[in-house]
């Protein structure tokens, strides 16, 4: 992707699934039957893949969302607040009447979550033809990756691939033979090593260079670990620490912030960093989206607890005037 893009019609980053509306109850544990328990905050936030688009909109990456809500209260209420993010086109979020819009509550603290969560099948939307062209779009893997995925890669559109938890338990070989069709995939250790019937992070990217060109592998506290198949390079970057409140969303926050990252001439080693440095920061409030960060509060953070490694590059984008003066909401 580059950073000076003539084409009027074209989306830096795009992102397509499933809106919820994310209910968050803080510091609070799953009731006994027949009792009350109280919370310590609460927060009503966009959830699912506008985790995604949210993050990226914030650090200045023009992104589209494509989804669907309903005409409930709720989804009315999501998407007014999606549309209040500079930088994220909602105009593709089509509003569905008589659909509830999902809805997730979440128990939640610093380190365990529970959810309960209300969903309605719909049809899928299609692809628009409207779009114009796509730096970087994200798609999960662990099923048939949607034909317009190919179309757009056929046109230059960087793919990045994630995949969840397998309920099942089978972790079947043919869901890593649908990474020939990405070019980056980013599962959590746990999920890498699952696939790849390995025993560490490093051995697990490793492993996944024999399918696509990079694996980045998030190993939550423990850091990020990159392997480049192209170069042979292997690129290990230790997390930030901060004060957990939230843990939701970080992984969609590192996601998106890395392909928001991908913008940059940077080394991985400094797109790593600043996916890490932001997925730690969304950590220290309530929500996925609500708490993604804007590059005023990662300039504030480096300039305040100048955390130990080379945060050069992060540091000149994140305190440029032009990023710096995107308002804090």
């Amino acid at each position: 992707m580059s950073e000076s893009q003539p084409d009027a019609m074209h989306t830096d980053l795009l992102f397509a699934g499933t809106v919820f509306c994310d209910v968050v109850f803080s510091g609070v544990p799953v009731p006994s039957a027949g009792t009350e328990v109280f919370a310590d905050a609460f927060s009503v936030t966009p959830g699912g893949v506008a985790n995604r688009a949210v993050a990226a909109a914030r650090l200045g990456s023009k992104t589209v969302l494509l989804s669907q809500l309903g005409d409930d209260v709720l989804g009315t209420h999501i998407r007014s607040l999606l549309q209040d993010e500079p930088n994220l086109d909602v105009s593709h979020v089509d509003v569905v009447p008589g659909h509830q819009s999902p809805v997730t509550v979440s128990l939640t603290g610093a380190h365990d979550r529970s959810f309960i969560t209300y969903e309605e099948s719909i049809p899928g939307r299609e692809f628009p033809a409207d779009l114009g062209s796509v730096g970087a779009t994200h798609v999960g893997i662990a099923g048939d990756i949607p034909s317009w995925v190919a179309d757009l890669r056929s046109h230059g559109t960087v793919i990045v691939g994630g995949v969840g938890w397998d309920s099942t338990g089978e972790w079947s070989p043919r869901v890593l033979h649908r990474l020939a069709g990405v070019d980056v995939f980013v599962p959590n250790d746990v999920e890498a090593m699952k696939y790849t019937r390995t025993h560490d992070a490093v051995s697990a990217a490793r492993a996944l260079g024999d399918y696509v060109e990079l694996a980045v592998v998030t190993r939550g506290p423990d850091g990020v670990v990159a392997y480049d198949s192209g170069t042979g390079e292997l690129t290990e970057v230790p997390a930030v620490r901060v004060d957990a409140v939230d843990p939701t969303g970080a992984g969609d926050v590192f996601v998106a912030s890395f392909m928001a990252a991908l913008d940059h001439d940077w080394p991985l080693e400094q797109k790593l960093r600043f996916a890490g440095l932001c997925a730690s920061l969304s950590v220290m409030s309530l929500g996925g989206a609500a708490s993604a960060p804007r590059p005023a509060a990662l300039a504030s953070f480096l300039a305040e607890e100048q955390p130990v490694g080379d945060w050069t590059c992060i540091e000149e984008w994140a305190s440029a005037d032009s990023r710096v003066d995107i308002k804090e909401k």
